[in-house]
Parts: C-alpha cells; structure tokens; sequence
C-alpha cells in the first residue's frame, strides 16, 4: 500500500535509535523551577502570586492577560523565592516565578478521576482546557482553547491529532502512543466533542509500526476515528503537511487549518486534555526527549515544568566530555542553548546533546542558483530569494514573495550545497515584515 504525503520535503537521517525504544520515567522531584510568564503563543501571563508566598502543586500562579493567552500553575508545592528575570530558552531573559519546592508535593485539589466527561457541552470542555493552561506541545505553543473555539463562520469537519514526530531524535510522541494509548484516544474523543465533530484522524508516521498497531486497536471500537499511516519525510508533522496528506486539502495562502474545516493537535496536547478534564489537571509537566551522542544514558522523562536542563541531563548521566552543542528540540527547528540553567516549559520536546562530530560546521559560499531549496520547500517558496531581500532589507518584496508563509522548517538550509543559513535570514526578514505591518496598522489607527 502506498503511503501518504505531500509534495516536497526532505529525508534527513533519523536518529531515532537513541531512544524510540526507551520507556517513560518520571524525573524526580526538582528542588526548585523555573516557571516563565511567557511560555506559551500570545500576551504573557500576569503573576498572581508574590514573593514569599506558599503555593501548592496545580496552583494557578498567572494568568493570561488576552484571550490567546495561557495559564500556567505551579509544577512542586514549596514557597515563592522571588518573581524575576531569568535565561529562557528562546534565547532571551524573562519574567519567570521561581519556587522553592518543599519535597512535599501538596496538590491543590484531589485528583480523583471522573468519567462523565460526555455529559459536559463544548463550552464546559474549552472553558476546562484553559482553566488548565494547556497549549500546543509539538513545539508551537499555541493555546488550545483558543484552537478549540473557532470563530463563527468557520465549519469544523474534522480533526487530525498529529503523530508524526517527523524531527530527527525525538521519540516522546512515539512512546506516549506506545505507553498512554489509552489517554491519547481519550483526549481524542474529547476534543472531537469539544469540536462537535465525528471524524478523527490520527497521524502517525510508518517508522513508528509499534504505535500505528496499538493506536489502530484502540481506536477499532471507534468508527469515526481512524489510524493513517503516513510516509517518513520531513516536515510531515507540520499542520499543512499533515492536512495534505491526509485528506489532500490545502491551506491557503495566509490561511490557518480552520480555513478548510480542519484542527490538528499533538498527541502530547490530547494526554493533556484527557487529564484535565478528567482530572482536573493543568499542564504542569511533560514528556522530554533527552538524546543525541553527547549524552550518557539518552531517556524518555516525564519532567515537571520549570525543572532547569541541568537537572534533566544530570538523570540522563550527565554530558560526554565532548559534547558541544546542546539544543532544545530537534536538529531542524531547535535552539541552541548557551546555559544548562533554563528551564523546561511547555513547549521543550527535547533536549538534544551533541559531540563535535554531529555538528556541521557551514562555511557558508555563494549561492550557486542550483535551485534544490526551491525543489525542496513544501510552502512552494523561493528560499534564496525571500532570504537575498531580507539580507538587503528589502521588506516589500519580501512579502510580496510570501516570506510571512514561512513554517522555518529548516528544509532549504539543510539541503542548500553552499550552506547559506537561509532559515535565519528569512526569521530574521519575517520579524521585520512584521513588525513594519504593525507600525503600519498603529499609523493607520492613529490617521
């Protein structure tokens, strides 16, 4: 049977061997997190706590200052130290709520299980999901209730939960399906009521044969959801991608998934929304790949957020004396830390370690006009152009060739002969395309 996907893309080695057949752990309990205000797509949380004060674990510590927003809670019970600026690991210094742990681990509700979730209305379900601050955990970090509450006009037929994990290395999607079937079907189920569809589609790519077969069986007594295999190729898991090659609609230009009646979550996001709702759980942990050549014991861990890096990689047995590079996420689309001391947050799907011989060290040279990045591009963009006008600052032709449809996923850089950072060059060129339009819009307010 020939396997689906979309045109394009690339096939960088897996690495997957580190650590696809490693089982969950559980971290144990950090001494102190981390927690930053901003964690999460849209205006950051306000702190709702103050210095000195006592909280417990589930505890809603900020709160969202808009509606594409998300809450975040205290992952350890314990006292706040302080409410400061600390490394993040987007690059930057933030506003984050440190908390002392007391080893204790005090709840602050019970979490006794309910099971009439299928009595709730949608509204009681999305209002439930941002109660517990839950956002997108692919990496994106966009605030699901909002996801879950389309705008009037907007049909919603289908739902599509995303088991691709198509970045090289990481495997916690692989084993939450493997070892949480049972919780990503229920999310499933959940988030489809919340949607008021009948129609899922679950994802998932054929290097991962073990969870296709046990979320197959799952979901058998299911007759609206279904398992798709899907053809190992990067960006598969990306929301385009994933909805072309599944149901072969595609996105327009500037449009969002809900623009063709879909919404695609990751498997991660459907274990949180189980939780929450039958629980009454907030996001305050997750699962983390730690793997790469520069680590002793690579591990799947279920880590409390906030908990620093270093705690991670210490339980992991701490770095190879030749690692130098340590990068939160996957090779294509991670960032590169220069501290051990930044904290997990909600969107840190790996922490990958790398030895001087699995970096690559660009010397970048001319562009030849090969034209393999546009062969390449699944956005069906012009990477060396978009990346050239951005160079020159050139904005308007820029956008004008489509730079703000850029998902970054690292497919051109990785396939360009002269090793032109084009990824960074277009990030940098989307920011300002922004960031013009902005101004612009505030003028036009202003007139």
């Amino acid at each position: 049977m020939k396997l689906k996907t979309f045109k394009k893309g690339i096939h960088p080695k897996e690495y997957k061997n580190y650590t696809e057949m490693k089982p969950l752990e559980r971290l144990p309990l950090p001494d102190e997190v981390f927690i930053p205000l901003q964690q999460h797509i849209g205006a950051p949380c306000k702190p709702m706590v103050e210095k000195g004060q006592l909280v417990k674990t589930g505890e809603l510590i900020g709160r969202g200052t808009g509606f594409i927003s998300s809450r975040i809670h205290a992952s350890i019970s314990g006292k706040v130290k302080t409410i400061d600026s600390f490394p993040h690991p987007l690059g930057v210094n933030s506003q984050m709520i440190h908390i002392v742990g007391d080893g204790n681990d005090e709840w602050i509700n019970s979490t006794e299980k309910s099971d009439n979730w299928e009595e709730l209305s949608s509204e009681e379900i999305v209002e439930l999901v941002q109660e517990a601050g839950i956002v997108g955990m692919g990496g994106a970090a966009f605030p699901s209730h909002v996801k879950l509450s389309p705008p009037k006009g907007k049909t919603i037929d289908t739902f599509i939960l995303n088991g691709c994990e198509c970045e090289p290395y990481l495997t916690a999607d692989h084993r939450m399906m493997v070892e949480q079937t049972e919780a990503v079907i229920l999310g499933t189920r959940i988030i489809m009521k919340a949607l008021g569809v009948s129609k899922a589609i679950i994802g998932i790519e054929s290097n991962k044969p073990d969870a296709i077969e046990k979320v197959a069986r799952g979901v058998a007594t299911y007759p609206g959801i279904v398992v798709v295999p899907l053809k190992v190729k990067y960006p598969q898991g990306a929301e385009k991608m994933l909805i072309k090659a599944t149901i072969n609609r595609e996105v327009p230009t500037g449009g969002l998934p809900l623009d063709v009646g879909v919404v695609v979550n990751n498997v991660g996001t459907a274990i949180a929304v189980a939780e929450a709702i039958t629980i009454k759980k907030p996001l305050i942990e997750r699962v983390v790949s730690i793997t790469g050549d520069g680590i002793h014991e690579p591990k799947n861990v279920i880590a409390r957020i906030g908990t620093p890096f270093q705690n991670m990689i210490d339980f992991c047995g701490g770095l190879a004396e030749e690692t130098v590079k340590v990068i939160m996420g996957g090779p294509m689309m991670g960032i590169a830390q220069h501290t051990l001391k930044v904290p997990v947050i909600k969107a840190t799907s790996g922490i990958l370690c790398l030895t001087e011989s699995s970096v690559v060290k660009n010397k970048e040279y001319p562009c030849i006009q090969c034209g393999t990045c546009v062969d390449t591009c699944p956005m069906n963009l012009l990477p060396t152009r978009l990346a050239r006008f951005a160079k020159i600052e050139n904005w308007e032709m820029a956008e004008e060739l489509g730079i703000l449809n850029c998902v970054e996923c690292g497919s051109c850089a990785f396939v360009c002969p002269s090793q032109i950072p084009l990824v960074q060059q277009i990030r940098v060129g989307k920011l300002r395309v922004n960031e013009k339009k902005q101004k612009e819009k505030l003028e036009t307010v202003k007139s």
